[in-house]
């Protein structure tokens, strides 16, 4: 971006210099500063606006130009005084961006400029996109300077746009206003001629290779993988093997799947040749380990991937010290540093891949951590929020080894055993007990991983996401951008116009990737699947019915999670007392698939197919859960259905669940609960010797498992493998 800001600013001086009606020789002494400018002779430009001040002491411009030179001569470290003096010349001149519609406002459109890179600079992309689409609109009157003046200000306004768009992944866009900005550069050296060349800073060709950059960034945030990989090779060519070039082709790698080619690619860039992040703003050290992290993430390798994530935390913290280190002033806080260096510390971005990292690996309280510290920036996330509550939930769980491979546990059946002989008792362990959280009496606000602290977290995410997707004109919350055009000349107005598409809109999930409306949708049900869950563990029966009902109605539900609801639903009617509803949610028919649904990257990828044939096998790589099949998840509705009738003291019926469904799955799948269930289908039968048996050997007896020739009967649904789960989204910085 040094080359966008360098633009605007060198523009601006002159063109704020050229008023209407201006003498001859307030020409000359404008023209005099801005060469002493662009040289980098600042007091030879200082005295050049000096004289022009003492001719013209009303023009606001003067004061402008000096604090953009000012700034400049100071090594571009004051920018809390920059900031000041736009923000009194804007009060100054009266001028709202909003009315901005006569010739008047055109010639303040470079102090709205010079705010907008501000805006870019502070993070504050909303502000300077609306600034900066403003501005586009008044492309046209700068003729009225020189042709030469209206072209440098338009580039230098669409080399900034651009980068926003991409910024607030809005590529089609940008790759509109990229366009545009390969017709200016093509036509501008026909134009120009020679008569201006002593005014070019930077060379056409420099800028080409800018827009190659950009469109490789676009064509990757809309995996359009085609149409990327033949600008990677313009890139290639064109910058060789330079860093910047060498981190997008390893981006484009990893879209493609050929991770181990990807982390070669970035171990071939030499980083050292970097300017380094004083000059540029961007640490390409923690860039670098970072993208290995999500590179080793992609492959399954977590425990590589957060140790790569640590030391790209180290290399940014190392910066930043050293940025800390350097500010003189503690009473500015933008100040003592170059204005690029306020984009350089990426340590929320990073915090978020640790702790989703953290998450993956099976370490719940140290991903709490380390998310709770990034949703402080990022609280607009609702994919973040639900991070946040797995955190607490998993915490809680406390679940086994077992567990983690997909299989229910066995251990604790037996609590203790009392007394000797004919005395001897044995204690059984209550299963409803483990799973029960006490805050003592701490407020849930408090950020703890606890389960009261989750249902806050899912309340916030429901809360973040547009209430009826379904009418998306109304959706408040939600973002658009246009697509992309057919060349054509209304190209240049469309880019800025914010036409809407269907399909085209989302809502933003900062530092992860927009939400779409598929993605919308899926992670609404993870949510209300998770708020069921939670409402469940803290006895909120009535809560707990609402979310799994409003989850059983959703258009679009996975196999998983629909097999979820059913379960959550009667879970919380039996605690009602209402056992025969709770029994029509509990028929195995309900269930005919497994699937956890198709992460948005492959769908995405699916435009491509020649591409995404390519893949690695490890770009396939599948997240194993409990159950895996429709068999057993059928069968573990037969045992929660056999449960239910136990309650209505039907134990004939309850005992043909338990068999029919002790023959659909291993043996060692069987669940403790269901071992539980026989014990006290025996009691009941008066069959002590044969409870003690079960509860001995911790398994069904072969006696328990003799089946009839109809209950023998295959299930007539064969065993669906389910698709990759919706993976997290990480930060790639490339």
């Amino acid at each position: 971006m040094t080359c966008v800001t360098d633009s605007c600013i060198d523009m601006k001086t002159e063109t704020n210099s050229q008023s209407s009606g201006i003498a001859d020789q307030e020409k000359e002494l404008a023209f005099g500063a801005y060469q002493a400018y662009a040289s980098g002779n600042f007091d030879t430009c200082h005295q050049y606006l000096r004289r022009l001040q003492e001719l013209n002491k009303d023009d606001y411009k003067i004061t402008l130009n000096k604090a953009v030179m000012d700034f400049y001569k100071n090594g571009q470290i004051s920018t809390d005084s920059l900031r000041q003096t736009l923000n009194q010349l804007k009060n100054q001149v009266h001028s709202s961006l909003e009315e901005m519609d006569g010739l008047d406002d055109v010639e303040n459109s470079m102090l709205y400029y010079n705010q907008a890179i501000i805006f870019y600079h502070l993070r504050q992309y909303t502000e300077a996109i609306s600034i900066g689409e403003k501005l586009y609109q008044f492309i046209e009157p700068f003729g009225r300077y020189s042709l030469f003046w209206k072209e440098k200000f338009a580039q230098a306004l669409c080399y900034l746009l651009v980068d926003l768009y991409l910024l607030t992944y809005q590529p089609e866009k940008a790759l509109l206003l990229l366009a545009v900005l390969e017709k200016m550069l093509s036509q501008g050296n026909t134009k120009n001629g020679k008569s201006n060349e002593n005014l070019l800073v930077f060379s056409t060709d420099y800028f080409f290779y800018f827009i190659l950059q950009y469109k490789v960034r676009a064509y990757i945030q809309m995996k359009s993988l085609k149409a990327c990989k033949r600008e990677i090779k313009s890139v290639m060519n064109t910058a060789g093997n330079s860093a910047p070039s060498l981190f997008l082709k390893s981006n484009f790698e990893y879209l493609r799947g050929n991770y181990r080619k990807a982390v070669k690619l970035l171990n071939s860039a030499n980083i050292t040749e970097h300017p380094g992040f004083l000059n540029t703003g961007e640490c390409i050290r923690c860039m670098f380990w970072n993208n290995l992290g999500c590179i080793h993430f992609a492959m399954g390798k977590h425990n590589l991937g957060i140790f790569y994530f640590k030391k790209a935390l180290q290399e940014n913290d190392a910066a930043c010290m050293q940025l800390s280190g350097s500010s003189t002033d503690q009473g500015k806080m933008f100040s003592g540093r170059p204005m690029c260096t306020l984009l350089t510390n990426k340590r929320y971005e990073l915090l978020h891949n640790c702790g989703v990292q953290l998450l993956h690996i099976g370490r719940p309280l140290a991903a709490f951590e380390c998310l709770i510290e990034a949703v402080q920036v990022y609280h607009s996330n609702p994919r973040l929020w639900l991070r946040l509550a797995e955190c607490c939930i998993a915490a809680n769980k406390g679940t086994s080894e077992q567990e983690t491979r997909g299989l229910p546990s066995k251990k604790g059946i037996v609590q203790s055993v009392l007394g000797q002989g004919y005395h001897r008792k044995i204690v059984l362990a209550s299963q409803s007990m483990q799973n029960t959280v006490y805050n003592d009496g701490q407020s849930s606000a408090i950020p703890v991983a606890s389960m009261e602290f989750a249902a806050i977290c899912l309340r916030n995410a429901l809360l973040l996401l547009p209430e009826d997707q379904q009418e998306t004109k109304q959706d408040n919350g939600l973002r658009d951008y246009g697509q992309s055009g057919s060349g054509e000349t209304g190209e240049s107005s469309e880019a800025c116009s914010g036409k809407v598409h269907e399909g085209d809109k989302f809502i933003p999930g900062p530092p992860s990737s927009p939400l779409k409306k598929p993605e919308l949708e899926n992670l609404r049900c993870s949510i209300l699947a998770g708020s069921a869950y939670v409402a469940l563990a803290l006895g909120d029966n009535l809560v707990a019915l609402n979310h799994a009902e409003k989850l059983l109605q959703q258009p679009k539900l996975s196999g998983s999670l629909k097999f979820l609801g059913h379960l959550y639903a009667a879970e919380s009617l039996i605690s009602l007392d209402r056992i025969s509803d709770a029994i029509t949610h509990l028929n195995p028919e309900n269930i005919t698939d497994v699937f956890l649904g198709i992460s948005s990257n492959e769908q995405d990828q699916g435009s491509d197919k020649g591409e995404s044939e390519q893949m690695e096998s490890s770009g396939k790589h599948i997240l194993h859960c409990y159950p895996n099949s429709v068999t057993c998840a059928r069968a573990m509705m037969l045992f929660n259905l056999g449960s239910a009738y136990c309650l209505r003291s039907e134990y004939e019926k309850a005992r043909k669940c338990l068999h029919q469904a002790a023959s659909m799955v291993n043996p060692k799948e069987i669940p403790p609960e269901a071992i539980l269930l026989a014990v006290y289908l025996e009691l009941q039968n008066g069959n002590t010797q044969l409870a003690l048996q079960i509860i001995k050997r911790n398994q069904l007896l072969p006696s328990m498992k003799t089946l009839s020739s109809d209950v023998r009967k295959k299930p007539i649904f064969q065993s669906i493998q389910p698709f990759q789960a919706p993976s997290f989204n990480t930060v790639q910085r490339k």
